[in-house]
């Protein structure tokens, strides 16, 4: 009797705080899991509760390369039957600062706020194999919202479906000011837009309109979503009287490792594509959990 053979995924993004558990949740179907960073594995002590790294992760190939650059990574999309991006400058840059008590959780909410900076001029549909990377050090007054929550999730998807690849999954935001900076929530939206527009034909797009994810390994995460569960059940006793106002805080938060079950689920359904918001994030990430058969 013939065994089918394994998905194969690859993580942009996957040494973070969602994109881990994205790999530990694929690597527990066994699937074949690639992490593409620019550091490679990750500090575990940012992303769990141990230092050390755990069993699962050495079921996950590690990969170093820059977003920018596609000729470091487009080998690893052979054969790859989804790919994700999970890559952001809110949350994960912003979550390491706090981690290592450089900054306030609070900053988590406030910084970047202004919705006039700059913004990136080339179409990354356009991009060229020798153009500068807004990552290289001389260069990093161009790493902005605009570059990467959408340029570089663009860029990934055209080269995605170039190569064949089945699904791509997006991991967008589920709502915006005051809590998010609006041009977070914006470029999150045109990446949508165009990645849908452009390849929705030759490859289903998911994208996941995450709220604020929370986990005991990262503690600070923890009284913030406990605040955001409060707004959303006051928002649902008045009818959503202030959820303009709220924004992300005013929606249920879910646990990290819900959401990465719930992105492992929706690639694996081809029924599912498009947009995936916060009730069927917990339904489907419950239905991971529950191990059903898709």
């Amino acid at each position: 009797m013939s065994t089918a053979a394994a998905k194969r995924i690859v993580v942009f993004g996957g040494n973070g705080f969602l994109g881990s558990r994205i790999c530990k949740a694929a690597a527990s179907r066994s699937w074949d899991v690639t992490s593409v960073s620019r550091s490679g594995p990750p500090k575990w002590s940012s992303v769990t509760s141990s230092a050390s790294p755990p069993p699962w992760s050495h079921k996950v190939t590690w990969e170093r390369a820059d977003i920018f650059q596609p000729s470091q990574w487009l080998a690893l999309l052979q054969s790859a039957d989804y790919v994700v991006h999970s890559l952001g400058i809110l949350l994960e840059a912003d979550y390491k600062k706090i981690v290592s008590g450089q900054a306030s959780p609070f900053s988590l909410f406030s910084s970047s706020s202004s919705s006039s900076a700059p913004k990136s001029s080339a179409n990354p549909l356009d991009r060229k194999p020798g153009d500068q990377s807004p990552l290289n050090k001389e260069n990093r007054q161009q790493l902005t919202y605009e570059t990467m929550n959408r340029d570089s999730a663009i860029l990934l998807a055209k080269e995605s479906a170039a190569k064949g690849v089945k699904a791509f999954g997006y991991v967008s935001a589920a709502a915006g000011a005051p809590v998010l900076p609006s041009r977070y929530i914006t470029t999150k939206r045109e990446a949508e837009d165009v990645i849908e527009r452009e390849f929705g034909r030759e490859m289903r797009g998911v994208y996941f309109r995450a709220p604020f994810m929370y986990d005991s390994s990262r503690k600070f995460t923890v009284p913030i979503a406990a605040g955001a569960m409060v707004a959303n059940t006051f928002n649902g006793l008045t009818g959503g009287l202030l959820g303009g106002f709220l924004g992300a805080a005013g929606i249920k938060p879910l646990k990290a490792d819900l959401v990465a079950e719930a992105v492992v689920e929706a690639l694996a359904d081809d029924k599912v594509r498009g947009v995936v918001g916060v009730e069927d994030l917990e339904r489907l990430g419950e239905k991971g959990r529950r191990g059903e058969v898709v």
